[in-house]
């Protein structure tokens, strides 16, 4: 890697309605996710909006993964960075499983690239 960190963008589209607006779906999809991508998990934080919709985010020793539910529309917003070693192909395949997505797009960025820094 040439950078201090990968970040990831994903859209999931043609989800389930349901899991997108349930509070403890997301908060656990969100949790096995970075559980299966071999994240640390440091704590976690989502809230549900009303009259539906879920953000939160997941941070782990490595960096963080959020997300942002729009059950009227089926869609998800997934957001993954990572400074360490992380599959996050992984946890995305439980994110898309969880919310039983028809579509996934995905956006990856180099963050922070390295370079020497004289004195």
């Amino acid at each position: 890697m040439t950078a201090l960190g990968r970040h990831l963008l994903a859209e999931f589209t043609g989800c389930d309605p349901a899991a997108l607006s349930d509070l403890q779906t997301v908060t656990a999809a969100m949790l096995a996710a970075a559980e299966a991508a071999g994240a640390t998990i440091v704590t976690h934080s989502f809230h549900h909006f009303s009259p539906h919709g879920v953000s939160g985010a997941v941070i782990i020793a490595e960096s963080h993964l959020a997300i942002h539910t729009w059950p009227e529309h089926a869609f998800a917003a997934v957001d993954f960075f990572s400074c360490g070693g992380v599959d996050m192909n992984r946890g995305l395949a439980v994110l898309r499983a969880a919310f039983q997505a028809q579509g996934e797009t995905r956006l990856e960025l180099e963050r922070g690239p390295l370079r020497t820094v004289k004195s």
